[in-house]
């Protein structure tokens, strides 16, 4: 918003209407009048206190309004953005991210942050069926819709099943597509745990979001037609932009 735009906004004072729900309206005018893209950062409220001429207790009341109201989203430390659609993401027992965000007419985007060859702790080896200490690939996943992340995923596989998918990871960010060309053509889903928490420091960096907001958290293991487990997932998502449907 510019300082032209800031000295056009008089609220009108001692005429019944709370001077926080004018604010509130004023901002929601503008929201919706260009209209702003969603994860627009909005003015501080310093600067809304400004503009206005009122307190931050004010501005700030005005801020909650439209946040209970879902048009902006508020994260300490980070401030005020207009709200991003919540995307609905079922989970079902075959579910792909990017068939399914195509399926609501969003772009999809899969990177690749990490791939490193570990042991496998006692969860991954209980998961792919492994004697723990085996070798097993990481593959650190970042998966985007319209260019804004949305969940981190760490995936895990056997290296002595599929001892090139590191080799194909690092070519296409698919892992549809590097399990079909190391011979599992589909696989399924399992089981699915999930959790909520509060991010770590690097989670919400690298999920754009503040360490105040919480993430949700699923721990899958995805097996073949032969019911033989191909994979470990354990994936954050934020929680502020997708919402997780389970399907049976």
């Amino acid at each position: 918003m510019t300082g032209a735009e800031a000295s056009a906004s008089p609220l009108a004072r001692g005429q019944g209407v709370a001077l926080w729900r004018q604010i509130a309206g004023a901002l929601e005018q503008r929201i919706g009048a260009v209209p702003l893209l969603p994860g627009t950062r909005l003015p501080t409220e310093a600067e809304l206190s400004a503009r206005f001429g009122v307190n931050r207790h004010t501005v700030r009341r005005a801020m909650e309004e439209l946040q209970a109201r879902g048009l902006v989203r508020i994260e300490q430390g980070r401030g005020s953005f207009v709200a991003e659609d919540v995307l609905e993401y079922p989970l079902g027992p075959r579910t792909r991210f990017s068939e399914t965000i195509r399926r609501q007419n969003r772009e999809p985007q899969g990177r690749i942050l990490r791939l490193e060859e570990i042991d496998a702790d006692g969860l991954v080896a209980e998961a792919l069926k492994l004697r723990r200490n085996r070798p097993v690939v990481i593959a650190e996943r970042l998966g985007l819709v319209d260019g804004r992340p949305v969940v981190l995923g760490a995936h895990y596989f056997s290296v002595a099943r599929f001892p090139g998918i590191a080799r194909l990871l690092a070519e296409n960010a698919s892992i549809t597509h590097a399990l079909a060309a190391l011979g599992v053509a589909d696989y399924r889903r399992l089981t699915t745990r999930i959790t909520a928490r509060m991010p770590t420091a690097e989670e919400a960096t690298v999920l754009e979001q503040s360490r105040t907001r919480p993430v949700l958290v699923t721990e899958a293991v995805n097996v073949d037609n032969a019911g033989e487990p191909v994979e470990l997932s354990v994936a954050c998502y934020a929680a502020g932009r997708m919402q997780i449907l389970v399907e049976s």
